[in-house]
């Protein structure tokens, strides 16, 4: 994952969205940055079974979902489940590092190079789940607003596995 860089402060609309989203997922990778597979792996916050690697497995199938099946228009599966469980990236328990950060990365580049490709924020494309023709625009702040919410949970499942706050 790239290096974790602020949003441009007078960026157009596009820029702007781009770069937050790419700063959520700079501070997704941090939270993980440093620890070892079983650090990763560990549900530290009781009774949740949430963990690090459980996260980045959900994000995976979150961009591929979002970008590559409802924007994309691409006919493939969830990375994670033959059956299209969401819940099922949450599974870590056999997980490692490397197979997750892979996956990840692989579907951020195909995100970015289908947000490249749209001629404008305004492309639809129809989401089946919704049932509603919805907007790149939309998608990317419904990304931004995705990874937000699980980088405040990987802030807590971070200083509950070593103690560290404030990546």
């Amino acid at each position: 994952m790239s290096e974790r860089i602020g949003p441009p402060l007078r960026g157009d609309e596009r820029e702007t969205l781009r770069a937050f989203l790419d700063f959520h997922r700079a501070t997704l990778a941090l939270k993980c940055e440093g620890l070892n597979d079983e650090q990763l792996r560990r549900q530290a916050s009781p009774p949740s079974t949430l963990s690090l690697l459980g996260l980045v497995r959900h994000m995976t199938e979150v961009e591929r979902t979002w970008f590559r099946r409802v924007m994309g228009k691409e006919n493939v599966g969830l990375v994670y489940s033959e059956e299209t469980d969401y819940q099922a990236a949450y599974d870590a328990s056999g997980a490692t590092w490397g197979e997750a950060v892979a996956a990840w990365e692989a579907e951020v580049e195909a995100s970015r190079r289908i947000e490249r490709e749209a001629e404008s924020l305004d492309v639809t494309a129809y989401n089946a789940r919704w049932e509603e023709e919805v907007s790149l625009r939309l998608v990317m702040h419904h990304m931004i607003h995705e990874y937000a919410r699980h980088n405040g949970h990987a802030d807590l499942l971070r200083e509950a596995v070593d103690g560290v706050t404030g990546v």
